[in-house]
């Protein structure tokens, strides 16, 4: 069965009760998201879910309400609860990468240990029931992998606990290292900690909308009304994901390999295809000093490149990579058989300008070569006998 897989699309921002507000939209229930926030073992805060309209589009908007006096907690105080907790593994396990993230970003920004960073009281709180609600959410609806779109970055300044920051906030520009943004020319905050911290943490990839079969649509809404008027709101699409035959804009991996043994190259590949590879080749180049390596060529649709990258560095010595985006043009094609004196054979017929022109499908015909102890030649042209026209799909 396909992938199940939720697409946020973040064109005013993003933000953890947007983001969790958009699950809630979507159908998440609102116990799970009370139950998972309770088994973390914080006292004296309440939630409150609102239907609420942004712009004309209805959304929803979760409000995490504190009562009771919280303590100081740091990072290793909210790891602590989050090891201990009644959580299921699969959320706790989220939750935790999400804060050590958020925590990491702190503590390179102020120049401290991500021990001894030190959450607001009531950011705390929002923090911890935004965190580890979504990744209860996710969880719970059965997303198997969550994909967001490119982030837009405003100007300005922020009033915070260590004064007045200029935006985006230093910790979201550490975050989102290797993140996809864009400038707005808007004097706002729209992409929060976070907010980048669930994205970065959570999501396989970056990019635009997937291939996929749209199944429900939900809307978080902001806390602020936009000073330019648009909606302040994160749409969540969750859908089933179609494998596209011919996605149209690729995305081209490259790096350059100076110690790395070839004969790891088929099983490379292979892994590489798995993941999502659409072609995978291997180039001889001569490098620096006159060291002979080799230029790996990948490419993926998209909706793929974070996974492609990943098995890349996991497999390979490259300590870096080279990626951009391509458009590319396929002519259509539908693969059927032609009969032979050996049986169907699988041919591909793919239409040009010119009209049909049949093709062998190679490892078919390999597999007749073999069984039958005949030259591959032999095979082919026995293919080329047939018109277009006489293939049966």
């Amino acid at each position: 069965m396909s992938k199940k897989i939720a697409y946020a699309d973040c064109f005013s921002g993003a933000s953890g009760d947007m983001l969790l507000g958009a699950l809630l939209d979507v159908g998440l229930n609102e116990e799970v998201v009370g139950d998972a926030v309770a088994a973390v073992g914080i006292e004296g805060y309440a939630l409150k879910v609102e239907s609420m309209v942004s712009s004309g589009i209805k959304g929803t908007r979760l409000i995490v309400l504190v009562d009771d006096p919280q303590p100081h907690r740091s990072w290793k105080d909210i790891r602590l609860m989050l090891e201990q907790s009644r959580l299921d593994a699969p959320v706790r396990e989220k939750a935790i990468a999400v804060f050590s993230l958020l925590a990491k970003a702190e503590a390179h920004v102020h120049g401290c240990s991500p021990e001894d960073v030190h959450f607001h009281e009531v950011g705390a709180v929002d923090s911890i029931a935004d965190i580890v609600g979504v990744s209860a959410g996710l969880v719970h609806l059965g997303i198997d992998r969550l994909i967001a779109s490119s982030l837009p970055m405003p100007r300005g300044w922020v009033s915070c606990a260590h004064g007045n920051l200029p935006l985006p906030a230093p910790a979201v520009c550490e975050i989102l290292k290797g993140v996809p943004v864009y400038g707005v020319d808007l004097e706002e905050e729209l992409v929060t900690p976070t907010g980048a911290a669930l994205l970065k943490g959570l999501a396989s990839d970056f990019g635009p909308f997937p291939s996929m079969t749209i199944k429900d649509v939900g809307y978080g809404v902001g806390s602020r009304k936009r000073s330019d008027g648009r909606p302040n709101l994160l749409r969540l699409v969750i859908g089933r994901e179609t494998e596209v035959e011919e996605a149209q804009e690729v995305e081209i991996i490259e790096t350059h390999l100076d110690d790395w043994s070839p004969e790891g190259f088929p099983y490379l590949c292979e892994l590489l295809f798995e993941k999502g590879a659409l072609d995978v080749v291997l180039i001889p180049v001569q490098m620096k000093k006159g060291r002979p390596g080799f230029l790996l060529r990948v490419i993926s649709d998209p909706a793929h490149g974070w996974e492609v990258k990943r098995s890349i560095l996991a497999e390979t010595p490259a300590i870096g990579l080279r990626y951009r985006k391509e458009n590319r043009w396929t002519l259509p094609r539908v693969s059927g058989t032609v009969p032979s004196r050996w049986g169907p054979l699988v041919v591909k017929k793919v239409t040009t300008p010119d009209g049909d022109v049949l093709y062998p499908e190679y490892e078919d015909c390999r597999r007749v070569a073999k069984e039958n102890s005949i030259p591959l030649k032999e095979v082919y042209r026995e293919v080329a006998r047939f018109e277009p026209d006489e293939m049966k799909e």
